[in-house]
Order: structure tokens, then C-alpha cells, then sequence
């Protein structure tokens, strides 16, 4: 289904690419000029430029290099660039920015009374140094990487060690790693540096693949997991719809087949791992400790089941081998000293999902049906007892722990010779064409690469690595510093984010985008040093104030002469209301945890050992955890992030959607969850404030907007308060209504609960605001 979708997609925008494509070559009249055009390479395939920074009239607005190309336009339009936004304005949209998070009123007090020189640069330093920027930016990469805690299709199964692919990538960027060489850990971690567990983990870059373990054709399941890792790669680091070559040439660009096959070629050897032991840490010694206890209590279990499946163990492993089609049957039967290199990925695949509990089918399915040639009934008590056995478990997983000690990665299994690759006609399996080796796409460069296999890999995919994290790589350091340009102003230099071919769109900023990735480059490859030039540039400073010059010339803001606002996304809605409330924990890293969900919420299925897909966390404080570190299933997207456009993890997810819903102001104002917060933050907002109600409305319009409330304001919340301390005293009189009071309050005596009621829903109506949810 998949192969038919993308020849029809790609087909389906041929007729429209050609204009597309005429726009991007930009030929005159007549046939020859026409394929002269056609032959002229897309301008991203063109080497990085180090262009002159151009002369512009206001000299003065200038603070980096990046505004000079900014600038240039602007004057070219006769749009002069919008006065500088507020301190307190900018503290909050750069923190929301780096951090994902509202800043406290403290620190925006300190910054707007900060009146040094300096001012700007140290709050832009203290930001980076902050664990929270690796947070932030982890969240954005995972996007792309399409992370889950789960392997998706119907079993959804649980991968308890994806998290440690997840702290990798926080890590990296709190050390500000250099960027190729985060590549390189990514690609081949394993073969570069295989001593190194945090290399092993970075490789859980491809093994985000989504995955059935109960497919019975493991050869075109291995097709399906290189298919998901080549094109990953193409979008996420060449920022190239690779894809779109399997089946066919490439519609728009310059990719064969010859090219998708050659570049999938590198991943022909690649095989999930997931019981790498993992060094002895805390969380490992806690996990091992309570793994003990969980499988004390499972011994008798699983003792019994396995008494079960014994005397049948033998018929019951091939009636579940036969399950499996002719062609992995093929590589299964043969003896392991004849096997290649296809025969020991299909052998190791189909060992590692081999349990007990997949054996007990055979009990099941031959007990059940009286017509079927290998109806057993002393099969039938086998699995009734089999079955009770597997209701057992559900009475101890309360004892199962959080965590593991063990480590996901992708390796060659330990062999440096690779399975053949072919081109595929229609990118069917069944129908292979010419064998190809690994080898770059050729419209991109003509290098060759250079393959030097280790001990224990093939050593293809350093070579890719290598070259992908090359500075003469024209695509690399560009897809990676318009993904960061888009981070601050909500549009790439280059709005289609992973497509930089001819179906793309052309840059905003062509010099802009060469100035930034060649100083990139230059800067050694840094990401912290560019993220800090950009937040240093007068464009960034910019009010967001709407200018109707300004929509005049410039409807979309393609030019940025105004700061353009936008909507948090989930995580940072979530992570703000529970930073304003006092509840956030701020613990970094470590397994991924369960929230609260709503309670009518369908999970599904549990997994195949027992354990239930939604498990709310024993810690109250996991609850509290940032929503980086909320368990990703793929079945079951956590509800509060899906109702605000959260990342889907079944592919790579380039860039946000905004939408807005009734059912976004809906799980705000009606989740139990969030009012909770809401009722946190009152009891905050009287504490710090005191008993004084201006004083409080002025503490949480700066806890929530990093501003005071206007007159106008005032009297309205004013009369808000009255007006609903009057409609909860009515309700409370006649014993229709339970009053919600602020939380965590020690001295309660002079509260009147009525109107710290009328107070709480005053603070959940502000937490519902626009002004909450955007950033401006």
C-alpha cells in the first residue's frame, strides 16, 4: 500500500511541478533553452557561498551580520524594521523560545532593571547555559526523529531503552556537540566509536523505525525498516524527498532509482539491538533491584508456563514457524554454517521475538477450531490453564519497574559483510533489477565513497556519515540552520523545511541562508553559537505590533519587518502551566513517565508480557515531569499534547501544525488535570502576593504574561471576582455546587472560600487567555 501511495502522490503534483520547476530554472522561450534550464542544478545543490554583507542605509540597526541581510531587503521594499520590543516582552519570547517555558517574575525583573551594556548578552548566555535549552531542543530533533516509547501497528509494543536515545540527544546539545559529529553518532555510532554506550544510544536515530514484530514475512519487513531509515535520513539531514525515487525516478529532482537504492544500500546491514547491557548507574541499580523483586513474584508463573508448552514445545515451535512465508522460510531452514548475510538478519529477527506466550498460540488456535488438521483437544485444557496464567501476571505488574538496564541500538550483529542491494522495479521486493552498490546521489557530487569495514561492521554507514557531515556537503549545514531559523520566526528561510529540491520553496534570503551556513561551518559546527547570533540580531528584537505598512508590502512577513508572533506548541503550553502553578519537576533525563489521563481514555490492549499499554506513575513527582519525558505511544498519543498538534511519531515531522479548535479551549477549561494547576496557581498567587486582591491579580499577570494588567484590566477582573463569587455563593446556598479552592495553603482561616473559589476560576479563565498561549 505504502509504494502505490507514493507513486500515486508523486504522479498526482507532476502536472503542477512543471510550473514549479519552470519557476526555478526560470527559462526563456524555445526548446533548447527550455532543456539548457531544465539541465542547470537546483540552487541547493550548488556549493555554500561565503557572501559579502551587503551595504544598507540604517547602519545603526545593525548588530550582526545576519541583519545587514535582513535589512537589505526591507530597504528594498521602503519598509523601515519595527521599533525593539519591550524587556520584559523579549525575556519571555526568548525564553519561551530556548527553553520552552514562561519566564519567573524574578527573572524578568532582573533583565528589565538590568541597564548594562551587556544586558541582552548575558540573559542570551544564561539561556544557553541552561539545561532547559538541550530540553527545548531535543523536543524539536525527536520531531524529526520520529521518537516513540512503542514500536506501533497493532501491538504497539513498549521499547523500555528508547529513552536512553532520548537523553543522548539532550545531552548533546547541553555540551553543544558539534553537529557532524552528532551526525556521525547517529549513523554510526556503532562502528565509530562501539566502547561507548552513549554512541550506542545516539544510533536510536534509526532505530525509531515504526515495527510489527508479529510480521511473517521478515524479508519485506527488513525492506520496510531500510525504506524508513533512507528516507529519514534524506529529509532530516539532506533535507531531500528521497522518497519519492523509490518507485520511480524522481518526479522533480535530480534522484534516480539507481540513486534511492544506492543510498539504501548503506543501511543493508542494519539490524535493531535491544539487550545491550547498559552500565550500572543509579537507575540501573534501582531497576535491577526492583526487577528482582518482579521477577521473584513471576517465577512460579512462568514456571508453570513453561511446564505447559514443554511437552509440545517442539510441534508448537514449528506450527509458529510455519506461520512464517516461503521466503523467510528459505533463509530460516538453512544451516546457520550456509548462511549469508541475509539468512543471519532474518535468523536473528526471528529469535528475538521468539516467548513462550507466542508459542502458547498453538494451544489456542488448535483447541479452538474441531475442522482444522491439527485440532488437538488435549490441547484445550493446556490453553485454558495457559490462559488463567496469563491473568496472574496481571495481579503482579503492579511490581513491574519503570526503566532498564539494558541499551537500544542499531549494529551489523557483529559481521562486516552486507546482503546485496537492487534497484526494484516500481519499488516492488519481488521484482529486483540490477544489483547497486553504496554510492551518493550523483546529481549532489561525484565523489565516491570510501568503505573501510571494521571487525564487526561494514563500515558503509561512516562513509555516509562522513560525507553527509562533510563542509562541502552543499545541503547539510543549510537544512540544519533554516530548521533553527524557523524555531525563532516560525518560517524557514526556506519555508518547506525538509524539501530543498524543486518542489520546495525557494529561500527568502538566499545570501542570508550561505552567510549563516558557512559561519556555521566556520564556527566549528557549533549550534549554540548560532542560536546565539540569532537571538543577538536586531531582527529578533523586533516588536510584534501589527504595522498595516508593513501587510501592505509584505502580506506574508516573508521580509520580517515585524516580529512575528505565534501559538506554543503542546509541550510548551503544559510546561508553562505547570511551571505557573509550582508544580513542575524539573528532573532531567532518565525513563520515561506516565501523566494522568483522562479517565474514559480507551489505551487498548496491554502489551504481550502482561504489562497495560497506560501505567499512571506511582511518583507524584513524575506526574509533574516536563512533557519531554511523557511515554510517546504511538497507539495512544498522550491526550492534553495530541489536542494542540503534538509530533507524530510515525514519521518524520518536520514542522508544527497550528490549528485552532473548539476543542482546544474545551480540554483547557474542562480537564480536570488542568484545573488542578489552576487551583495551584491560586494558592500560589496568595502566597506570594498576601491577602491583597490588586496585588494578587498584578502577581499572576506577571507569573503569566510578564506584565501588570492595564486599568482597563482591572476593573474587569474586578468585576469578574464579583460577579462569580455572587453565581458560586447563589449555587453554594443551595447545595448545587462544590466549591474549588486554591491548593496548597497552610493558612486558611481568613480565606473566604467563596471568593477564593471565584479566585480560582478568575486564574483558570487567565490560563485559558490567548496572550497564555501565544507568544509575541
Amino acid at each position: 500500500m505504502k509504494t502505490a501511495y507514493v507513486a500515486l502522490l508523486c504522479g498526482a503534483v507532476a502536472t503542477a511541478a512543471v510550473s514549479i520547476a519552470a519557476a526555478d530554472d526560470k527559462p526563456a522561450t524555445g526548446e533548447n533553452k527550455t532543456q539548457a534550464a531544465a539541465a542547470r542544478p537546483v540552487w541547493s545543490y550548488l556549493p555554500v557561498q561565503a557572501p559579502t554583507e551587503p551595504s544598507v542605509q540604517d547602519k545603526d540597526w545593525v548588530r550582526t551580520p545576519i541583519d545587514s541581510f535582513i535589512l537589505v531587503k526591507l530597504e528594498e521594499k521602503g519598509i523601515k524594521p519595527s521599533p525593539y520590543a519591550d524587556k520584559a516582552v523579549f525575556i519571555r519570547r526568548a525564553t519561551l523560545d530556548v527553553w520552552g517555558l514562561i519566564p519567573t517574575p524574578e527573572e524578568v525583573k532582573a533583565f528589565a532593571d538590568d541597564a548594562s551594556p551587556d544586558a541582552y548578552e548575558k540573559l542570551v548566555d544564561r539561556l544557553l547555559a541552561s539545561p532547559r535549552y538541550g530540553e527545548r531542543q531535543a523536543r524539536r530533533w525527536l520531531d524529526l526523529a520520529r521518537y516513540a516509547d512503542s514500536g506501533g501497528f497493532d501491538n504497539d509494543e513498549t521499547r523500555p531503552n528508547m529513552w536512553r536515545y532520548r537523553d543522548y540527544v539532550i545531552n548533546a546539545f547541553n555540551r553543544d556537540e558539534r553537529y557532524n559529529r552528532f551526525i556521525q553518532a547517529q549513523l554510526a555510532g556503532d562502528e565509530l566509536w562501539p566502547e561507548k554506550q552513549e554512541a550506542l544510544a545516539a544510533t536510536g536515530f534509526m532505530r525509531g523505525f515504526p515495527d510489527n514484530p508479529n510480521a511473517r514475512d521478515l524479508v519485506q519487513k527488513k525492506y520496510q525498516n531500510t525504506t524508513d531509515i533512507t528516507d529519514t535520513v534524506g529529509k532530516v539531514f539532506l533535507g531531500q524527498t528521497v522518497e519519492c525515487a523509490r518507485c520511480h525516478n524522481h518526479k522533480f529532482d535530480k534522484i534516480s532509482q539507481k540513486d534511492y537504492f544506492a543510498l539504501q544500500a548503506f543501511f543493508a546491514n542494519v539490524s535493531a539491538v535491544d539487550n545491550i547491557p547498559a552500565e550500572k548507574g543509579p537507575q540501573e541499580i534501582q531497576f535491577e533491584k526492583a526487577q528482582a523483586k518482579f521477577e521473584e513474584a513471576m517465577r512460579p508463573i512462568k514456571e508453570a508456563k513453561k511446564a505447559l508448552i514443554d511437552p509440545v514445545r517442539e510441534k508448537a515451535f514449528n506450527y509458529y514457524k510455519e506461520r512464517y512465508n516461503d521466503k523467510t522460510l528459505a533463509s530460516l531452514n538453512r544451516p546457520e554454517s550456509e548462511r549469508n548475510a541475509h539468512d543471519r538478519w532474518v535468523n536473528y529477527n526471528f529469535d528475538a521475538y521468539l516467548t513462550d506466550d507466542r508459542l502458547a498460540n498453538y494451544l489456542q488456535d488448535t483447541s479452538a477450531n474441531k475442522d482444522a488438521p491439527d485440532y488437538n483437544p488435549e490441547n484445550g485444557p493446556r490453553w485454558e490453564a495457559y490462559r488463567k496464567l496469563k491473568e496472574e501476571v496481571k495481579k503482579v505488574e503492579k511490581l513491574r519497574p519503570n526503566g532498564s538496564d539494558q541499551v537500544s541500538a542499531m549494529t551489523e550483529l557483529g559481521h562486516s559483510d552486507a546482503p546485496p542491494t537492487y534497484v526494484l522495479f516500481g519499488g516492488i521486493l519481488d521484482r529486483p533489477l540490477d544489483e547497486v552498490q553504496p554510492a551518493f546521489p550523483e546529481a549532489l557530487t561525484n565523489e565516491k565513497p570510501v568503505i573501510v569495514p571494521t571487525a564487526s561492521s561494514s563500515g558503509r554507514r561512516t562513509a555516509l556519515a562522513d560525507w553527509i557531515a562533510s563542509p562541502q556537503n552543499p545541503l547539510t549545514a543549510r537544512v540544519f540552520v533554516n530548521r533553527v531559523w524557523e524555531q525563532y520566526f516560525g518560517r524557514g528561510i526556506v519555508a518547506t523545511v525538509s524539501d530543498f529540491g524543486k518542489a520546495g520553496e525557494k529561500p527568502t534570503h538566499p545570501e542570508l541562508l550561505d552567510y549563516l551556513a558557512d559561519d556555521f561551518v566556520k564556527n566549528g559546527w557549533s549550534p549554540k553559537k548560532l542560536h546565539r547570533e540569532i537571538l543577538l540580531s536586531s531582527v529578533y528584537r523586533q516588536s510584534s505590533a501589527y504595522r498595516e505598512d508593513v501587510f501592505k508590502a509584505d502580506p506574508d512577513n516573508k521580509l520580517l519587518g515585524v516580529f512575528p508572533h505565534k501559538r506554543l506548541e503542546a509541550e510548551e503550553i503544559r510546561d508553562s502551566l505547570l511551571l505557573a502553578s509550582g508544580k513542575l519537576d524539573e528532573t532531567i533525563g532518565g525513563p520515561s513517565v506516565y501523566a494522568p489521563v483522562p479517565p474514559n481514555l480507551v489505551t487498548g490492549n496491554s502489551n504481550l508480557d502482561g504489562s497495560p499499554y497506560w501505567k499512571v506513575s506511582k511518583d507524584t513527582h513524575d506526574q509533574y515531569r516536563r512533557s519531554l519525558y511523557i511515554f510517546t505511544r504511538r497507539s495512544v498519543p498522550y491526550p492534553l499534547l495530541e489536542t494542540f498538534d503534538m509530533a507524530t511519531a510515525q514519521e518524520v515531522h518536520s514542522k508544527r501544525d497550528v490549528t485552532t479548535t473548539p476543542l482546544q479551549a474545551l480540554t483547557l477549561f474542562h480537564s480536570d488535570v488542568v484545573f488542578s494547576w489552576s487551583q495551584a496557581l491560586a494558592g500560589r498567587v496568595i502566597r506570594e502576593a498576601g491577602n491583597d486582591e490588586v496585588a494578587q491579580v498584578d502577581w499572576l499577570y506577571e507569573i503569566l504574561f510578564a506584565r501588570n494588567p492595564d486599568d482597563s484590566e482591572k476593573a474587569s477582573l474586578q468585576a469578574f471576582l464579583s460577579s462569580q463569587e455572587k453565581v458560586l455563593r447563589e449555587k453554594a446556598l443551595a447545595g448545587k455546587f462544590g466549591l474549588n479552592v486554591p491548593t496548597d495553603l497552610k493558612d486558611v482561616q481568613n480565606l473566604d472560600p467563596i471568593r477564593a473559589a471565584a479566585f480560582v476560576d478568575l486564574v483558570h479563565t487567565l490560563s485559558n487567555s490567548n496572550e497564555f498561549v501565544y507568544r509575541f
